[in-house]
């Protein structure tokens, strides 16, 4: 079984415990307006073009046999991709010096992809560390990633996995056994803001963290802190009071909001909505926002 995988992170630190790799696989059925990896929303290759890198040696025009590379006219990029012709053959990556022609992921089947992971089970077992599904949400590629939460369950590697957790029940279900950890994102508790920030309502998410909290299981609860949007007291408050009626010990972090994702989406071509908001909330900001979930708690 293959898969479309955007990254794999070693030594990654901040998703989960010890010295962990991370895994990114494409897919998220979600539209949020301030995604961090929205080259990882499509299920599909992508050839990128990055314009500083180039020389204008023109090798890739050249060889490129579906005549889908161009020059830019004045104002645009020097090279212009037609993805309507562009077949993902590879030829120009292959002739570019400067790697000025790069495709954004790469079609791995489940034993590369161990074989990747196993490499540095040594610094998992020294650290407490393991793997990290993410991406992306690895939900959307589920078969591909079930297989490798299964090679890890023998290789007894640490299994995490970063997930909005929309996806049907029954798919959700699967994972239960075979994930160590769940990093779950609940951005709102409203379903309705959920479905004009996203594209969907949260019912289905709702309804598969009932279903984890019910079960044996590691979770961390994370909240982006999105500027108009998930920054207020009473949405902290909702989520807080909600997860901790479920189960009490649950984990529940804030994550500040980041605004380096534009360059991606001006790479890729496409607006980013939070373009013109580079709001990073303060330390003070932060605090009084975890003083929210701690008031819930008590």
């Amino acid at each position: 079984m293959k898969g479309v995988v955007f990254d794999i992170k070693r030594f990654a630190v901040h998703d989960g415990p010890g010295i962990r790799s991370s895994v990114f696989t494409k897919g998220c059925a979600l539209r949020c307006e301030w995604c961090q990896n929205p080259e990882g929303l499509e299920n599909k290759i992508n050839l990128w073009y990055f314009e500083s890198r180039c020389i204008q040696c023109h090798k890739c025009i050249d060889v490129c046999p579906e005549k889908a590379l161009s020059f830019g006219k004045s104002g645009e990029p020097h090279i212009l991709i037609d993805k309507n012709k562009c077949n993902n053959c590879g030829d120009c990556t292959q002739h570019c010096p400067t790697r000025a022609l790069a495709f954004d992921s790469r079609l791995m089947s489940v034993d590369e992809v161990m074989d990747e992971l196993i490499e540095d089970r040594a610094f998992y077992e020294s650290s407490g560390g393991g793997i990290t599904l993410t991406g992306g949400d690895p939900m959307f590629q589920h078969q591909f990633n079930l297989e490798i939460l299964k090679q890890c369950r023998k290789e007894k590697l640490h299994t995490a996995i970063e997930t909005s957790m929309f996806v049907g029940n029954e798919i959700f279900k699967k994972f239960i056994n075979l994930v160590d950890l769940f990093i779950v994102d609940i951005k709102t508790f409203d379903s309705q803001l959920h479905q004009n920030f996203t594209g969907f309502k949260n019912s289905l998410i709702k309804t598969n963290f009932e279903m984890i909290a019910a079960e044996n299981v590691d979770i961390l609860v994370r909240i982006p802190m999105i500027p108009g949007f998930t920054d207020t007291e009473k949405n902290i408050k909702d989520i807080a009071a909600y997860v901790h009626s479920l189960k009490s010990d649950i984990r529940i972090e804030l994550l500040n909001f980041n605004p380096l994702a534009r360059d991606k989406y001006h790479l890729m071509n496409q607006d980013y909505k939070m373009e013109n908001d580079h709001r990073v909330f303060s330390e003070a900001a932060m605090n009084r926002f975890n003083s929210i979930i701690t008031s819930v708690s008590k």
